[in-house]
């Protein structure tokens, strides 16, 4: 069968992403990405250094950068991401900021960083205080408070694994755990950091029972990507990314009779449903996002 009619495959845009060497969770990044756009990813050399300060010191150098943006450009990325956390705010704002330099000076392409891109969709939403869910040990939760602190982002609670290896083994199950006990002191939202946890599918659920914007690593890391280049990313149900999830979860269940409270999705990830809300009555403002006012009108 001649199949010349076809004209060959259509144009592609591409997105770079520089991961560290143990990264695993490419098949995850994929499923924020419209059709129409690739993503070619490469890896940082192996170091035998277990997660920690040291290693995500390691896997940021410019020199290691520089190379793999090199290798990256070989096929002509309109953009590239630097998909690590730690390795992009272990050094502050100001390392952050020169990781970008560094990685624009190497491809000539616009370049951004994990740890930059959840600034940005926090701006976004407009989060100034957020709960923070790491697999991390206690000194990288801390370094990662400390970067959101320099960035005007005030931690309201927070929870993490203790974690130096295999973090992508992390069951959903475990981040929806860590997500209730780190939701406490009004956040506006919530931060689930590290590229190498999963987080796709839990975002959603974690939205409807938390009531509140979730964000993830690589769930950021892939929209200001995608927003570099003027695409949309996909992700059904989740606030940064679908204007009716935004809207919050009244939006997504329909009108309710008077007095019968909006029914929230199955928790399918979550296990029993989380302790009843605190009282808001404590002097902070009530995020947007929470339609309990039924004289308010959600931002759109």
């Amino acid at each position: 069968m001649d199949v010349s009619f076809l004209g060959g495959p259509q144009p592609q845009l591409g997105v770079g992403v520089v991961a560290p060497f143990d990264f695993a969770l490419d098949r995850e990044l994929w499923r924020w990405v419209p059709d129409d756009v690739s993503l070619h990813l490469t890896r940082t050399p192996f170091v035998p250094v277990e997660v920690s300060l040291d290693l995500a010191r390691l896997v940021s150098e410019h020199e290691t950068l520089h190379a793999a943006v090199q290798a990256l450009c070989a096929v002509s990325p309109q953009v590239i991401a630097y998909a690590c956390t730690s390795g992009s705010f272990v050094g502050g704002m100001a390392g952050e900021r020169a990781m970008c330099a560094a990685m624009t000076q190497a491809g000539e392409v616009p370049a951004l960083t994990t740890s930059g891109a959840a600034i940005a969709a926090l701006h976004e939403i407009g989060a100034r205080r957020v709960a923070v869910v790491t697999p991390y040990t206690k000194s990288v939760t801390d370094s990662l408070e400390e970067y959101l602190g320099e960035a005007g982002i005030t931690v309201t609670g927070r929870a993490y694994l203790g974690l130096t290896r295999h973090i992508w083994k992390v069951p959903y199950r475990d981040v929806v755990d860590m997500a209730r006990e780190a939701v406490v002191g009004g956040a506006d939202a919530l931060f689930i950091s590290c590229t190498n946890l999963p987080t796709y599918d839990v975002i959603p659920q974690l939205e409807a029972e938390l009531r509140m914007p979730v964000l993830s690593a690589n769930q950021v890391t892939v929209w200001a990507a995608l927003h570099a280049i003027g695409v949309q990313a996909v992700g059904p149900y989740q606030a940064l990314l679908d204007p009716v999830a935004r809207r919050g979860p009244a939006a997504m269940t329909g009108s309710q009779p008077p007095g019968v409270p909006c029914p929230t999705p199955e928790a399918a990830f979550a296990g029993p449903s989380a302790p009843p809300e605190a009282d808001a009555g404590d002097g902070t403002e009530p995020s947007p996002y929470l339609p309990d006012d039924p004289g308010h009108q959600p931002p759109g």
